[in-house]
């Protein structure tokens, strides 16, 4: 970037507020310095990031055609991640983006065999159609219980790889997936208030696994999966324990201080023709009257240095939880306290453990 240019204000939002996510979920801090240093314009986002992706991905492929599986798993699933970060809210140019979106997906296919436990992708059906997923069971363990990851606005089961391994060491399994507005399925499901039925969806899935534990479901969700998993476990009983990380109490209370990346993408993956009607679905995003309802044991985690959703979200969700609840409160976090995700990693996975009765 030359001194004299301006940088597109999205291109500075997304590298200010998302940094610590990008490095967090498996971006090498090089390629991220790297890819950023030079982006001026926000339509540059998608294929800056694709092209060091796809610098992974032919490193994935040569060591798969050398028999090298550990080394080609690494490979394809960091070309994955970072195949999902030019993707992620680049909703201006829905073909640069979903041929980003179909690469990222397609690498995070290839690395599922060959990782440490290896995964698998699942399809479960919903609606007339299906809702994809991945699995993963942690080695040594016969059945064990199960966490439903939920994602956010702009994650996909293709940023999951970090999260699940806190999961996995555990002796827990886990599901992530793409709910409506959500990676594959956000082409032709919006984004919905009501994200329970697809957690009942995948509920009902597991119970046709006899090597997964349907006794002993957790719920964990990120972002707007914050808020996804604790409305689900109000209603889906056969949630045991849920993990909510920055989720937000009423979307639409707090629409205008939302990040207009964050705004534009809901828009999008809300199937809204306009902003009015964008705003009329936030406002389904609500846990009013719902999260007294949430009866199993709750964990809600926030930082205090979140611009996105505030800290009085995450305390009016415990504050108002109908069960056992707590507030694991992460000093200078970040929005999902990216930048100090030692804090509730470990603590919060351990916290599930115990409450799913894991190994």
């Amino acid at each position: 970037m030359t001194e004299t240019a301006a940088r597109d204000p999205r291109v500075e939002t997304a590298i200010t507020h998302w940094a610590g996510r990008f490095i967090s979920n498996g971006v090498p801090l090089f390629d991220f310095q790297e890819i950023t240093q030079g982006l001026v314009q926000w339509d540059e986002w998608c294929a800056a990031w694709s092209e060091r992706a796809a610098v992974h991905e032919a490193a994935g492929r040569r060591a798969l055609e050398a028999g090298l599986t550990i080394s080609a798993g690494e490979h394809l699933e960091r070309a994955s991640v970072l195949y999902h970060f030019g993707k992620f809210l680049f909703v201006n140019d829905m073909e640069q983006m979903r041929a980003a979106h179909v690469k990222s997906i397609g690498c995070r296919i290839m690395a599922l065999p060959l990782l440490d436990p290896p995964g698998e992708r699942v399809e479960m059906p919903f609606e007339g159609v299906i809702l994809a997923g991945v699995l993963r069971r942690p080695r040594d363990v016969a059945r064990p219980p199960v966490v439903i990851m939920c994602v956010g606005l702009d994650s996909t089961k293709e940023e999951m790889g970090t999260n699940e391994a806190n999961f996995l060491k555990r002796g827990i399994a886990t599901l992530a997936f793409d709910g409506p507005g959500q990676g594959e399925a956000e082409y032709d499901l919006p984004i919905r208030g009501n994200y329970e039925t697809a957690v009942t969806a995948v509920a009902d899935w597991i119970g046709t696994r006899d090597d997964l534990d349907a006794a002993r479901i957790g719920l964990w969700g990120v972002s707007m999966g914050g808020y996804y998993a604790p409305r689900a476990a109000a209603f889906e009983k056969r949630i045991k324990a849920c993990i909510g990380i920055s989720g937000p109490y009423d979307l639409g209370a707090i629409w205008e201080s939302f990040p207009p990346l964050s705004r534009e993408a809901f828009r999008v993956r809300s199937h809204s023709s306009n902003e009015e009607e964008a705003r009329a679905v936030a406002a389904t995003i609500s846990l009013e009257g719902v999260a007294e309802q949430i009866t199993c044991p709750l964990m809600i985690v926030t930082g205090d240095r979140d611009r996105v959703i505030p800290r009085a979200s995450s305390e009016r969700i415990v504050a108002e939880a109908g069960g056992p609840a707590e507030l694991l409160f992460v000093e200078r976090g970040t929005h999902v306290a990216n930048n100090r995700r030692y804090f509730y990693d470990a603590p919060s996975a351990d916290w599930m453990a115990g409450q799913l009765a894991a190994r």
